[in-house]
């Protein structure tokens, strides 16, 4: 079965969480904080792999996730790092974001990789944040969370030469006569309903890759038949050949109309350079013969006169082929990538206030990354929180935007009621608190 256009959903690991540990040994007094860091997640990675030609395996599977992190440990032992995941696709396999519809990456070459998911970063114990004023901090952060994505996969074959041309024109005897590929062929329109692939080999050993392009009709370009399920498949080729039906009432229209379609679909494809096959020769008369290749004498294009039933004209027409090929360069035709952040973490320091409906609505890249490596339910981590928004001047923006005390602020899932005071005041009311509930404790263990 061939499959050449399916969704999937790819999930990086998560970070693990950092550890809140303490070291205790029997001759180290007062041994101090020991929390290890979590582990990396793992990156979802697509490698393209020319041993692939078709989609089909994601018919099956289209769900993606990467190993998470391990967490942080005790005695500063950091958790081990999630293994990165490696999804192999058919080399000419174009990635899309479906939320976006941008093209992420273009996979052409075998072997080619690219970062489509990172990892969440691991999220570092209680022993990184001990300071000469904080010897023992209760809190560590929680790992980062992996990203989530919807991509939709579209399989542009490649190959060096495509052969086109409407229904019935016989463009699948051609590649069964001149290639290993068998094809079904039959005496009536749309026999073939998937591209075919055949490999001929040249008299200098290399081998060109054939493929018959189905189902082109008038209004392909706009989704009519099966032409705009197939026609991405041309856009990789080097040159064409353009299979005229020499029995149909008006070969020359019908030449016209793949020609319009090609043009309508890409330009791309219709700058390409095009040999002209008028086919069936062994059954239409020489004075019709002659007809249609006067008038296709105005595209300025070769013309060979061929019948692919009995081969008549077949290697002339194939080794026209492997001398001018040599002189178009051997480039594949690739598409323009959009710049990817969704791939990464923005760590940027650039945020944005906007207000709504009486509240204040803080957005940034790192502003939402440190939220979701802070421990809400930590006083201390909040506390170092503040501390962070402060030097990057979030609460003097809101300030300037008009924020006043009791204002709902929201920063992701982060809500707080605003109150302009002094962050060292809050520290010392924080640290007294605690200090309360410690003597507190301390009295009923000695009660």
């Amino acid at each position: 079965m061939f499959i050449d256009l399916v969704k999937i959903e790819v999930k990086s690991g998560n970070g693990g969480n950092g550890a809140i540990a303490w070291r205790r040994e029997k001759y180290v007094p007062r041994g101090g904080p020991a929390g290890g860091d979590g582990g990396r997640g793992g990156n979802v990675i697509l490698q393209a792999d020319q041993n692939m030609s078709t989609l089909l395996e994601f018919k099956y599977k289209s769900i993606f996730e990467a190993e998470h992190g391990e967490h942080g440990k005790s005695k500063n032992c950091h958790g081990r790092s999630g293994k990165d995941l490696i999804i192999k696709v058919p080399a000419g396999t174009l990635v899309r974001d479906t939320n976006t519809n941008d093209i992420v990456a273009d996979l052409c070459y075998h072997g080619q990789k690219v970062l489509i998911a990172a990892g969440g970063n691991g999220g570092r114990g209680n022993s990184n944040f001990a300071t000469s004023t904080r010897q023992a901090p209760q809190f560590c952060e929680p790992g980062e969370p992996g990203v989530n994505r919807i991509l939709e996969l579209e399989l542009k074959l490649l190959a060096d030469i495509g052969i086109i041309g409407l229904p019935n024109a016989g463009k699948s005897t051609l590649i069964s006569v001149i290639s290993a590929a068998k094809p079904k062929i039959a005496n009536y329109p749309f026999t073939t309903l998937v591209p075919n692939l055949g490999v001929v080999k040249t008299p200098e050993g290399d081998g060109l890759v054939f493929a018959d392009i189905p189902g082109l009709i008038e209004g392909s370009s706009d989704g009519s038949g099966l032409g705009h399920q197939f026609l991405r498949h041309v856009e990789r080729t080097r040159m064409l050949i353009h299979m005229v039906d020499a029995l149909e009432p008006d070969p020359i229209q019908n030449y016209q109309i793949i020609r319009k379609e090609l043009k309508k679909y890409s330009k791309y494809l219709d700058s390409l350079e095009e040999i002209i096959a008028i086919n069936k020769i062994d059954s239409t008369d020489s004075e019709t013969i002659e007809i249609i290749e006067d008038s296709l004498q105005e595209e300025n294009k070769p013309i060979f006169k061929i019948s692919a039933a009995t081969t008549d004209g077949i290697n002339e027409l194939i080794n026209y082929v492997f001398e001018r090929i040599k002189h178009i360069p051997k480039e594949i035709q690739t598409f323009e990538i959009i710049e990817d952040p969704a791939a990464y973490y923005n760590d940027d320091s650039y945020f944005e206030i906007i207000e709504k409906k009486g509240a204040y609505i803080v957005k940034g890249g790192k502003i939402s990354r440190l939220i979701g490596v802070t421990d809400l339910t930590s006083s201390e981590a909040i506390y170092r929180l503040q501390k962070i928004l402060k030097s990057m001047g979030v609460f003097q923006a809101l300030k300037d935007a008009g924020v006043e005390d009791g204002d709902l602020v929201m920063i992701d899932s982060f809500e707080f009621e605003y109150i302009d005071e002094d962050l060292d005041a809050l520290e010392y009311e924080t640290l007294e608190e605690e200090l309360v509930e410690e003597l507190d404790e301390f009295e009923e263990i000695n009660n």
